[in-house]
């Protein structure tokens, strides 16, 4: 009896396909479809001349590594049905595939036959594959390559910098190198266009090329040995990966030596203003963003958040809808980042507050801003939980070779050491914890790419480094949030001050991948705000709590009274984690007068201030209990002030305080009539990190006559852009980072 693989390559040897008994017909796969990365995408088969689909019927994650292999990557990572990469055109040449797993093409595997289908392309399957690619893989050409979408498909690319460039960081220039059958090889130069340069330079994080003095370039080729790589690239420019374009011609290579007239491709590229070194002249024509109209928001690493643009003076989110890698690339170099890892959409980096500006949106990848792109601007439909991000790819600056954490239970936590230069040579040490806080945590998770601080130690005694680190390298640290490397912060040089020492001192960490985001709803503050006067003698918890103005100390409180500016206020959790109290339960304060536990001796600031800045007034809310009061539709409340329960507040939910409840108030009796500036400030001593505190503040303008109050013009400090920060979008602002 004949094997069936045979009895179907036999009915097709007419057609002249060729096939055998173990590994079927000869087919080609590729990856295609919409939002999607070099290493994802719809999977198309190329059969009997013609590029058809693959239906979700019966697939498998063993299929997706089928495929992910044949295509030259080391495995699969998930797979999608019902066309997650979109619809594909023509026939759908495969239905109800099994494998095992251990074959080396879809063909080998299991289905209807090619051709027998009753599926639609509403049931396209798509695939995720692992990144790295099989050392070795050899893309074999067949009559599926004569095909215009043919891709550029190494297992890595590198720019190989010459040896007097090799110190400078970010390495920006050098010879272009492909890792193709395990060996380095060069690109001959003679069909290479500016617009590969670009393509290459997005990869390597920076946003745009430039012309090179080739000279020197050619003098030291003609003196190396070289191995080119057999094919050229041609790339349009509006790929964010080298994967992403066309593969060019075969050149013919004369003892794979040589290459016509040409030499080896020398890419050279512009460094964004975060990353270019001021030492050197050659960095001075850095790329510069002068007033960015696109910033992002709530990401924890530099270069990827959630993508937020300014519109008449207000910042606005962008819906996801169309939102692809050729939009996010565009965002990234607007920034001065390089191309796009990702495109984000389903709100993945945080939910932003204010209008949603643009939807639909479609950019040919060639504009300088994300505002020249064609979109919708009517956004009907259109909510927060659809918030687009992106994730961009940034240079190699080698920060996290002078950081690591000693001692802890994971990769994610542990004592902080640094690397640093003493008596001339480089040791591991301490840092010293006087000082040490949230903001100082989060500069460190940044810098050794392990996302936001969870929490910041000053006492690591329980986690034991080398006995050779215990010296303090590091002392007097005050980071603002926005510095790149614990370097970069205020600190105490070379004279180091700790007197604790940094053995059961030292500081420490706890990073997270994830975090919450404390947002004010700005306009409960404004439609609730009054006044009320209410004598001493029913203020009693409050005055106990200091809610009151240090005035009150002094009056008869049988008789006199005091003026209440009060207000509700409802405080949301737009993050992707709970936001929980840092102390532990143990360390809760009971309060009798109000029957609960509080958590936080300082969640929220209420301040009236003068047009100036200057505080007239504040409202002090010596403690607070942390629970969910509403969520949104489907989410379940987890927290609760009552009966002693846990506290904190779940991602999409809000805590709700009332505005006749005790110290919901700032204290006026003794502020005159005039103009001035009310303040809200959540998590004020950054005790809790959160992705973005940009939005941790509102203000408002109010008049008070004397017998009233007028409160408008609330809004939420980083919505505005007068209070934004320009200098690193994403990160933490200088507004709020001073204390």
């Amino acid at each position: 009896m004949l094997h069936p693989i045979a009895i179907h390559c036999a009915l097709l040897f007419s057609l002249l396909i060729l096939c055998d008994a173990q590994s079927g017909p000869i087919i080609q796969l590729r990856l295609a479809g919409e939002k999607r990365k070099h290493y994802e995408g719809r999977v198309e088969v190329f059969y009997n001349g013609e590029w058809g689909t693959v239906c979700d019927d019966d697939f498998s994650i063993y299929a997706a590594q089928v495929v992910c292999r044949e295509l030259g990557f080391m495995d699969a990572e998930s797979w999608s049905p019902s066309a997650k990469y979109g619809r594909g055109e023509g026939r759908i040449w495969l239905d109800n595939v099994h494998c095992t797993g251990g074959e080396k093409s879809l063909a080998q595997c299991e289905s209807n036959g090619f051709g027998v289908s009753d599926c639609k392309h509403s049931e396209d399957v798509g695939v995720v594959c692992n990144q790295k690619r099989i050392p070795g893989y050899k893309l074999i050409r067949n009559q599926a390559n004569n095909d215009e979408s043919m891709t550029v498909q190494v297992e890595d690319v590198r720019i190989r910098a010459t040896y007097s460039h090799r110190k400078r960081i970010p390495i920006t220039e050098g010879f272009l190198e492909v890792k193709d059958g395990g060996k380095w090889r060069q690109i001959c130069d003679i069909e290479w266009t500016a617009m590969n340069s670009k393509v290459i330079c997005g990869m390597y994080g920076f946003p745009g090329e430039k012309r090179i003095n080739i000279r020197p370039y050619k003098l030291l080729a003609k003196r190396r040995k070289k191995n080119y790589w057999g094919s050229s690239v041609n790339c349009t420019g509006n790929e964010a990966h080298v994967s992403d374009c066309k593969l060019g011609r075969e050149i013919e290579l004369k003892g794979n030596s040589t290459c016509g007239k040409g030499m080896p491709v020398v890419v050279s590229c512009v460094p964004g203003r975060a990353f270019a070194p001021s030492i050197s002249a050659g960095f001075r024509k850095a790329y510069r963003v002068e007033q960015p109209l696109v910033r992002l928001r709530g990401g924890a690493m530099i270069g990827e958040g959630r993508v937020e643009v300014l519109k008449n003076g207000e910042w606005g989110t962008v819906c996801d809808d169309n939102w692809n890698i050729q939009a996010a690339t565009v965002v990234c170099r607007e920034l001065g980042f390089g191309s796009a890892k990702e495109a984000l959409t389903g709100g993945r980096m945080g939910q932003g507050i204010g209008p949603v500006h643009m939807n639909e949106v479609q950019c040919s990848g060639f504009e300088k801003s994300l505002t020249e792109c064609h979109f919708n601007r009517e956004s009907v439909g259109c909510s927060h939980e659809e918030d687009a991000a992106v994730k961009c790819n940034v240079p190699a600056m080698g920060f996290n070779s002078r950081l690591r954490l000693s001692g802890g239970r994971n990769p994610y936590e542990g004592r902080v050491e640094v690397l640093a230069e003493r008596n001339g040579s480089l040791v591991w040490g301490s840092v010293c914890s006087d000082s040490w806080g949230t903001m100082e945590a989060m500069v460190v998770c940044r810098q050794l790419g392990l996302g936001f601080a969870s929490q910041a130690f000053q006492e690591t005694w329980y986690w034991h480094g080398e006995a050779s680190a215990d010296a303090v390298v590091m002392s007097g640290l005050r980071c603002s949030g926005t510095e790149l490397t614990l370097d970069q912060c205020l600190h105490h040089g070379k004279h180091i001050l700790c007197p604790k020492g940094g053995g059961h001192f030292a500081a420490g960490v706890s990073c997270t991948q994830t975090a919450p985001d404390l947002v004010l709803n700005a306009q409960v503050v404004e439609q609730t705000t009054y006044l009320e006067d209410r004598p001493m003698y029913t203020l009693q918890c409050a005055h106990e709590e200091k809610c009151l103005s240090k005035t009150a100390d002094k009056v008869d409180p049988t008789t006199s009274y005091r003026r209440l500016l009060r207000f509700s206020s409802q405080i949301h959790n737009n993050g992707l984690s709970d936001f929980r109290p840092r102390a532990a339960h143990h360390s809760w304060i009971w309060h009798e007068c109000h029957r609960h536990y509080h958590s936080m001796e300082v969640f929220t600031h209420y301040d009236l201030l003068s047009l100036n800045g200057t505080k007239v007034a504040e409202g002090h809310k010596a403690s607070f209990c942390l629970e969910d009061t509403y969520c949104d539709e489907g989410i379940q409340k987890r927290y609760e002030c009552a009966n002693f329960g846990a506290q904190g507040i779940t991602v999409g939910c809000w805590d709700t305080y009332r505005h006749d409840i005790d110290c919901q108030w700032i204290d006026i009796t003794d502020v005159k009539p005039g103009d001035y500036i009310f303040q809200v400030v959540i998590n004020p001593n950054y005790e809790v990190a959160e992705s973005d505190y940009s939005n941790n503040m509102m203000k408002c303008r109010s008049r008070y006559d004397g017998q009233r109050i007028w409160t408008y013009n609330c809004r939420i400090g980083g919505s505005f852009s007068s209070d934004a920060d320009h200098t690193f979008p994403g990160l933490l602002t200088n507004q709020l980072s001073h204390r």
